[in-house]
């Protein structure tokens, strides 16, 4: 069995140190850099499964190395924790909004760190899906749950690996309200970090992203969300 492929990228020597030992243990191939600009050019030249990615980086902060990584087609699918010092709402808040998979705050158990690691790797295990599965449509949208494609009327829109999750069960069970905790289960795991606005923070970005077709998506206030199939 293929190795996973873990870059850490953490500017404390002995916290770099620390995660590479005990990710190393736990039987993955990782890789290391001391600053964004190196990580994100290890990124690109190497096939990472994840990144784990301080926010307070030299050269590059971390925000910058994310949105660099999820704007980049070849990585997009990269999963990315963030592991950070900064737990300011704000900071929590912006990181998953540019598409990070979790968020951890330091000073951090390392059996914590490696529940992370393996929720985050098995999200990103579940994505290809069974070749007979077609395009599941509802109203302007067609998703391609196989490629892991969104169009709307016709044109591809990226979306990070939650919110395609998001939309791909919401449009499965179209008119059916899912709750918040069973949208966050979804889309993030039960070994996910919580905040009270984790899935309104992606539901806001994939509404950003649908554009006109955001209406289609709608608030069930004090449930959740569903998709309608018509307007």
């Amino acid at each position: 069995m293929t190795k996973k492929k873990i870059l850490v990228i953490e500017d404390e020597v002995d916290i770099r140190n620390l995660i590479r030992h005990n990710l190393t243990r736990e039987g993955y191939d990782v890789g290391v850099a001391e600053n964004g600009e190196e990580g994100l050019r290890l990124a690109r030249k190497d096939n990472y499964d994840m990144a784990i990615l301080d926010l307070m980086l030299p050269n590059m902060n971390g925000l910058d190395v994310c949105r660099a990584i999820r704007a980049d087609e070849k990585l997009r699918s990269t999963g990315i924790l963030i592991v950070t010092a900064k737990d300011d709402e704000a900071d929590i808040v912006t990181g998953l909004e540019l598409g990070a998979d979790d968020y951890l705050v330091k000073p951090f158990s390392v059996r914590v760190l490696t529940a992370r690691v393996r929720a985050v790797l098995r999200r990103l295990e579940g994505l290809p899906a069974h070749e007979d599965d077609k395009p599941i449509m509802a109203g302007p949208l067609k998703i391609d749950v196989r490629r892991h494609e969104i169009h709307v009327s016709g044109k591809k829109v990226d979306l990070t690996l939650a919110e395609f999750r998001i939309l791909e069960n919401l449009a499965k069970q179209t008119g059916r309200v899912l709750t918040r905790n069973q949208l966050l289960d979804i889309a993030l795991g039960q070994d996910h970090f919580v905040l009270d606005r984790t899935i309104d923070v992606h539901v806001s970005a994939l509404r950003r992203k649908l554009g006109d077709a955001a209406e289609y998506l709608e608030t069930v206030r004090g449930v959740g969300y569903r998709l309608k199939e018509k307007i």
